[in-house]
Order: structure tokens, then C-alpha cells, then sequence
């Protein structure tokens, strides 16, 4: 959220605190006291439009600071288990809390859809990107415990992750409750067709994470501390996608589809009409036949240099032998560039119809700049750059080889 958008709207004061808690709640305080007639009703509007989620969303939250940050599987029984007169007296209880929530959220998705309708107008699309799962400790599941495969008391009886791959040879156990596909098939997908809703409202394009488990996922029984006990389980993904095409027409989805991809998962991708995901990273282990290189592509397919969970490219390619740097220097024609713009004018060189360069690649970063290790919950996500760090040369050669390949907006 930016505040000065706020204080532009009349509802903060340019010298208020920087402490963000503090001055969302000055700015709500003050859109109590100044708001415009059309103001309220926008906010009323948004409260009741997104009420599927944002009732239930703002109490959990307002709980879950009432108790110092417990998860919802240690609140009271009645609280727990969502008993009617335990939850009204909650509302009533913390209603300036949960007031607060909603305000929040309704300053959010403003100024997001104020973004979106900018980025519209000059041609930029937004690209999202959804976990397939959600957290234990989510208005999600306290909400929802039906669709999850929970014990009487909360806790989940398998958890979700992947076999032992490329990233870890125990696999990732990622703890995430599983669902109940049949609980959720029962309401025609109704949790997940909401979803999508509020997913498609905010971006252009939508990135499902682990698409793989959409036809199988491998359940882990919840004692077990690695992945490698687990097991695969069939997922009821054409059901759902078909109900998702029925109400949405065709999905602006690109399926993630890394790791172990089966036939069967090839064929649900392609039944709708989804681009599967290329990481030219991965292009180099095993010979002329691998998947990864680009004489494989097609133009349904969205390339990438490295995702957010790979090592930046210069880190990769300095990580790896002589002979894997020779071999990778051969398939691109023994490019004199220092990487990674040998990588990155491959991608764009692709017949992929979508190619995503992150931008560690384009300041052209080492080791010590990676987004994400998976399998690993401290020290993630925590990567940012400077505009000063972009420098003219860079701007000037990306700008050559997306006019040099096509890839220019129109």
C-alpha cells in the first residue's frame, strides 16, 4: 500500500508516522471522519462483493492478533470449531479490528486495480502466479476444513510435497494440508472457482504453481519428516478445469509444469489449451534430447532463463564443470558475450511465445543474489534491486534483442 496515494485521497496526513500499522490505522480514522459519499460507498461495495472470503479473512485475522499470533488449531475449542455463538460474540468483540481489516483491504485492491488499469493502458500485462496449495494456518482452511484432509482436532493427516528431484534428494516436504477432492467435487469447485475469480481480477495472466499435482500429488503421511514416504494420488484436475473453462471461457493459465511430468499430465495441460514452462537452466544435463533445449520448443510454451527457485545465471553457469561450460557454449554457437546474455538471447531467439528473463539476469548478477532456495523455509524472498543498478548498456542491449527477435510490443 502507498501512503501517499493515501494522503492524496485526503485520508492521512503528510506528517504522519512512517510505522505502517500506525498509520493504516490514522488512515482509516481518517477516512471515517473526511470520506466522500462515494468514497463509503465503495468500500461498502467492496465489502459486500468480496464477501465470500473478506467476513471470514478479517476475523481470522483480528484472532489471530487477539492471541499473539497462535494458529487457529489452538484458539478455543468453540473458536476452533466455528461454533455460531463463539464466532458472533468474536465479531462483536473485535468489530474495530476487523473494520480495520476490511478498510485495508479495500485501500489495497484500489490502488492495485489502479496499477493494473495503468499498466493496461501502456501495454504492460500482468503476470501472477498461484501456489496450488495454501497454509495450515490460513483463513483458508479454518474456514474451509471440509476441503482439507484434517483430523477432529485440525491437524492435517498428509501433507503435501514432491518425491526426491533435481532440488533435493530427500524431495521437499512441504507441510501444506491436502485437499479433499471429493469434498471439493461435491460443490462443483466452488472454493476454487472463487479463487480464479479474484485471481483473474488482479492479474492478466496467471501461473499455477505445481501443475503436476492437478493430476496426481504426492501425499506424505503428516509424521513423516521427509518426502521420500510419500506416495502419488490421482487429482480430479480434469473435473476442475472443465468447470473453470465453463465459467471463466478459455483460462489465461500457464501451468508449471517442471519435475516429473508424465504423459498424463502432458494431456490435461493440452486439453486446455495451457503453455507448459522451459527453464533453460535445466537445458544442459543429458544430451541432444533433452526438453529443455530450445530445438524442442513449441510455440505454446513460455521460456525462462531461471524461475525465482533457480541459482541467478551467472551463479549457475560458474557452479558448473569445464565441460558443462563448453557444452553449454557449443549448443549456443560459442557466443563471445560473458554470460548471461548468451542465455537470455536464447530465450528470446526461442519460438516460445513468451519469454521471462528475471531480473537478477538482466543487471546480470552472481552468487548472493538468488530469490529462492525450495525446500528451505529462512532467508527467502528477501531480494531487491536499486534502480541504479540498471545500467544504460543493459537497458540499450535488451532493448536491441527484443526489436532484433521479434518480441517488441505492437
Amino acid at each position: 500500500i502507498d501512503c501517499q496515494r493515501l494522503v492524496q485521497w485526503g485520508w492521512l496526513d503528510a506528517q504522519s508516522t512512517s510505522e505502517r500499522k500506525l498509520w493504516l490505522a490514522q488512515a482509516y480514522a481518517g477516512f471515517s471522519r473526511t470520506a466522500t459519499v462515494a468514497d463509503r460507498a465503495d468500500l461498502e461495495t467492496f465489502v459486500q462483493q468480496q464477501s465470500h472470503w473478506l467476513h471470514d479473512y478479517a476475523l481470522y485475522l483480528a484472532l489471530h492478533r487477539e492471541t499473539s499470533g497462535r494458529p487457529w488449531w489452538l484458539w478455543s475449542e468453540a473458536l476452533r470449531d466455528r461454533e455460531p455463538g463463539a464466532l458472533a460474540q468474536a465479531r462483536q468483540r473485535l468489530a474495530p479490528q476487523i473494520e480495520q481489516v476490511c478498510f485495508e483491504q479495500f485501500v489495497f485492491f484500489r490502488q492495485w486495480l489502479d496499477l493494473r488499469r495503468h499498466a493496461a493502458h501502456n501495454g504492460v500485462l500482468l503476470f501472477g502466479d498461484m501456489p496450488i496449495f495454501v497454509a495450515h494456518d490460513s483463513a483458508d482452511v479454518w474456514t474451509h476444513r471440509r476441503y482439507f484432509c484434517l483430523d477432529s482436532d485440525g491437524q492435517p493427516r498428509v501433507v503435501a510435497g514432491v518425491p526426491p528431484d533435481y532440488f533435493s534428494e530427500t524431495g521437499q516436504r512441504w507441510g501444506n494440508p491436502l485437499y479433499d477432492w471429493a469434498e471439493m467435487q461435491a460443490d462443483g469447485f466452488r472454493w476454487w472457482r472463487e479463487r480464479m475469480r479474484t485471481q483473474l481480477m488482479l492479474f492478466d495472466i496467471v501461473r499455477i504453481d505445481h501443475f503436476r499435482g492437478f493430476e496426481a500429488f504426492w501425499e506424505i503421511p503428516a509424521h513423516e519428516p521427509t518426502a521420500v514416504g510419500g506416495r502419488w494420488v490421482a487429482a480430479p484436475g480434469d473435473a476442475l478445469f472443465s468447470e473453470l473453462r465453463a465459467e471463466f471461457g478459455p483460462l489465461p493459465l500457464v501451468a508449471e509444469d517442471l519435475g516429473l511430468i508424465t504423459q498424463e499430465v502432458h494431456a490435461l495441460r493440452q486439453k486446455y489449451s495451457l503453455p507448459g514452462m522451459r527453464v533453460l537452466q535445466f537445458a544442459f544435463e543429458g544430451g541432444a534430447d533433452n526438453s529443455y533445449l530450445p530445438h524442442h520448443y513449441d510455440r505454446h510454451t513460455v521460456v525462462y532463463t531461471g524461475t525465482h527457485d533457480n541459482d541467478t545465471t551467472v551463479s549457475w553457469y560458474e557452479s558448473v564443470s569445464a565441460r558443462a561450460q563448453s557444452y553449454v557454449r557449443d549448443y549456443l554457437g560459442r557466443p563471445t558475450d560473458s554470460m548471461p546474455w548468451p542465455l537470455i538471447r536464447a530465450a528470446l531467439a526461442s519460438v516460445a511465445n513468451l519469454a521471462m528473463l528475471p531480473m537478477q539476469d538482466v543487471l546480470a548478477l552472481g552468487a548472493g543474489h538468488r530469490m529462492n532456495m525450495p525446500g528451505t523455509s529462512n532467508g527467502n524472498w528477501r531480494w531487491r534491486f536499486g534502480w541504479e543498478q540498471l545500467t544504460t548498456d543493459a537497458v540499450a542491449l535488451l532493448h536491441h534483442l527484443v526489436i532484433l527477435y521479434g518480441r517488441a510490443a505492437q
